[in-house]
């Protein structure tokens, strides 16, 4: 009598959490067009059709990862805020965990950032709580007299678009990781001061 070989006993949640992770892995290596539900579950020795449970297609995979990657932007990004620096010190250290993501997750931040649809509520609401941070830093920075008047959320969308930036064109190989570290300081500098000459 011949056996069939016996699927690995995971539970929902592992799955899950099994298949994110061999997705990110895959994301890495080979990049979004590599990634397959039917490869993943060879990959980790479930059938094929058991990555359904959690993931109804691809897209579904891949919202799924950009809110894995959102949430550790998150954590990082809490981490990294001190509320009661002055605001150079307070948006270089923010800047800094911010371009630590781009450097350690490059594909993932790409992704992240690719979305073709509307995001659903969870992911969307994952964007808008990943620069409460800056937002948070924007109003203290305002109301301590050390950022311009102004709508506050404009002046966020100029921070993040300028930090985003600068981690894009480390992700994509445009910029080397250590000179853009290396340059944070004058970074920030910039975009507080702006590039006018300084009257003496």
């Amino acid at each position: 009598m011949t056996h069939m070989p016996a699927s690995r006993p995971y539970h929902h949640g592992d799955l899950r959490a099994a298949l994110l992770k061999s997705a990110e892995r895959t994301l890495r290596d080979k990049g979004a067009g590599a990634l397959s539900l039917r490869e993943l579950a060879r990959d980790i020795g479930v059938s094929h059709a058991a990555p359904g449970r959690h993931f109804k297609d691809k897209q579904a995979l891949l919202d799924a990862l950009a809110l894995t990657g959102y949430e550790r932007l998150i954590r990082a990004l809490r981490s990294a805020d001190t509320p009661g620096l002055p605001l150079p010190q307070r948006l270089t250290s923010l800047a800094r965990a911010y371009l630590g993501f781009a450097i350690d997750n490059p594909a993932l931040l790409e992704l992240m950032f690719a979305r073709k649809h509307e995001p659903d509520a969870q992911l969307a609401d994952a964007v808008e709580r990943s620069i409460g941070s800056l937002t948070h830093l924007v109003a203290d920075a305002q109301q301590r007299g050390e950022l311009v008047a102004g709508d506050p959320e404009r002046i966020t969308m100029v921070m993040a678009a300028s930090l985003h930036g600068l981690a894009a064109l480390v992700a994509s190989c445009a910029l080397p990781a250590q000179e853009a570290l290396d340059g944070l300081d004058d970074h920030v500098h910039h975009l507080l001061h702006g590039l006018t000459p300084r009257r003496p």
